[in-house]
């Protein structure tokens, strides 16, 4: 059984993905629009690839939210890598810049290597509550914000 890792360098418009097999090497390296027609092919295309496939975002959501919905609606397992691990990580990989594909092989060989990176669970009820509770914090400060540019002003 082949195992493979399918790993997305998530955009606005457009991702990247890399796939990476058990011995680091790539099969695939696409760049996929941010549309779902678009994204239910690169699901339908990455099987043929592999037996067991694990996908990993370094975005929840923003411009992945299409993509990690359509991930989720089809049962795929979906860990999430915090940008700052992959920030970090890349430092030690070979090549200067940064690229949507050098941030999707980032991402694909931490996925590959790392045991301790939790599921995006978009529906969880605590993550709810925490992104509306940061909705509403960020509602404030941008409030005081402009009433003391306000006041200022006069």
């Amino acid at each position: 059984m082949s195992r493979i890792w399918d790993c997305v360098d998530a955009g606005k418009t457009h991702h990247h993905c890399v796939v990476l097999d058990a011995e680091g090497a790539k099969p695939l390296s696409r760049r996929v629009a941010n549309d779902e027609p678009e994204l239910v092919q690169l699901l339908a295309d990455v099987p043929a690839l592999g037996d067991e496939t694990t996908w990993a975002v370094d975005l929840a959501d923003g411009g992945a939210a299409l993509l990690v919905a359509v991930l989720v609606n089809h049962g795929q397992h979906l860990p999430y890598i915090p940008g700052r691990v992959v920030n970090r990580a890349s430092g030690s990989y070979r090549g200067e810049g940064k690229t949507d594909a050098r941030d999707a092989l980032v991402i694909a060989d931490q996925a590959r290597m790392r045991r301790d990176l939790n599921p995006v669970r978009p529906g969880d009820e605590a993550t709810v509550e925490l992104k509306l509770f940061t909705a509403r914090r960020t509602d404030l400060v941008c409030d005081r914000t402009r009433a003391v540019k306000r006041l200022r002003g006069a």
